[in-house]
């Protein structure tokens, strides 16, 4: 495996929660699926902001990742729908990412290794991007 890109995002929790708030705006029907907007809302520490965030971090984190990988060249998608950037959790809380629709298409076989925190107001998320080796090359 080589490294195709990493990427970073930090989200303040109280200003996505004033998004969330906003129901008007559709931001969390646009941006979370189902199934994150569920993990959140039964999630124990009964704050799902604080857990939508890190999970918006997660996709930002993503997608600065996947389009690092291609520094120089133009995007390969204008347009990210963030509902295709899943992330979801293990039997042991452990989160990773799914990709669905024309992005898992277009990004093919990369695995995402994911990582989520909390400090206070802030949620962070660190992803990183790897892609197989081509046949014949050999890792240094």
């Amino acid at each position: 495996m080589t490294v195709h890109g990493v990427g970073i995002d930090m989200v303040h929790v109280p200003g996505l929660r004033d998004q969330l708030a906003d129901k008007a705006s559709g931001f969390a029907e646009g941006t979370f699926t189902v199934g994150e907007r569920s993990d959140a809302a039964g999630r124990s520490s009964g704050d799902p902001a604080r857990h939508l965030a890190a999970r918006f971090a997660a996709k930002e984190a993503f997608v600065k990742a996947w389009s690092g990988g291609f520094f120089g060249a133009p995007p390969h998608i204008d347009r990210v729908d963030l509902r295709h950037v899943e992330v979801v959790s293990d039997a042991w809380g452990r989160p990773a990412l799914r990709l669905a629709g024309p992005l898992a298409e277009r990004v093919g076989p990369l695995r995402a290794h994911l990582s989520l925190s909390h400090d206070g107001d802030y949620a962070i998320a660190y992803v990183t991007l790897e892609r197989p080796l081509e046949p014949n090359r050999l890792e240094p």
